[in-house]
Order: C-alpha cells, then structure tokens, then sequence
C-alpha cells in the first residue's frame, strides 16, 4: 500500500499522521530507549508487588476498626446534613381547629 503511493507518486489522503492510510511514524533511538525504560520500571514494579509486606493471614481483617471508625465518622456527617423528619399530621394540624366531633 505504502510502496504503491511512493512508487506511483500519489499523496496520502487526508491527514498523514492519521487515519486508515496514514504514513508510518519512524521508530527512533531516543524512542527505543524510552520504551526499554519504561518496561525496566515496569519489571521492578512488578518485582516489588509479587513480594508483600503482609501475609495473608496478617492482612485479612486487620484495619475492622479503622474503618468501622471511618464509616460511622462518614454516617455521622451524612446525618448531619440531613433535615429533621416532617409529618404530615405537622403540616395539616392547623386545619383541625374547627373540627367539631360528634357523639
């Protein structure tokens, strides 16, 4: 495809850096060893992560208070926001003033 238009002389329709039929970008050096690097730091991270600071054992359940704190702390300031509770029987009681009863 690419050999055809240089070949044939034709030009890249469109944007050339984009799109279905766009000229190829050059693989520099520069670009090869950032890449190298970027998977080098990749490794370590990988090295450092399959090596836990914490079994298993010692992990499972170990911050229930902690969060218990947090989630009580956050339910507290949610509650807090909200208003009081309204009743109907508040807001339609002035309407029982000349309510007479029967017997």
């Amino acid at each position: 495809m690419f050999l055809t238009t240089v070949l044939l002389r034709k030009r890249i329709p469109g944007k050339q850096w984009i799109g279905k039929y766009r000229q190829p970008r050059v693989v520099t050096h520069s670009m090869k060893q950032a890449m190298i690097r970027r998977l080098e730091i990749e490794a370590e991270n990988e090295y450092w992560l399959s090596r836990p600071y914490l079994t298993r054992e010692q992990e499972y359940r170990h911050n229930t208070e902690e969060r218990r704190a947090k989630w009580e702390a956050f339910k507290r300031l949610v509650t807090a926001k909200l208003p009081e509770h309204r009743y109907m029987s508040d807001h339609l009681d002035h309407l029982n003033v000349t309510k007479k009863w029967t017997s």
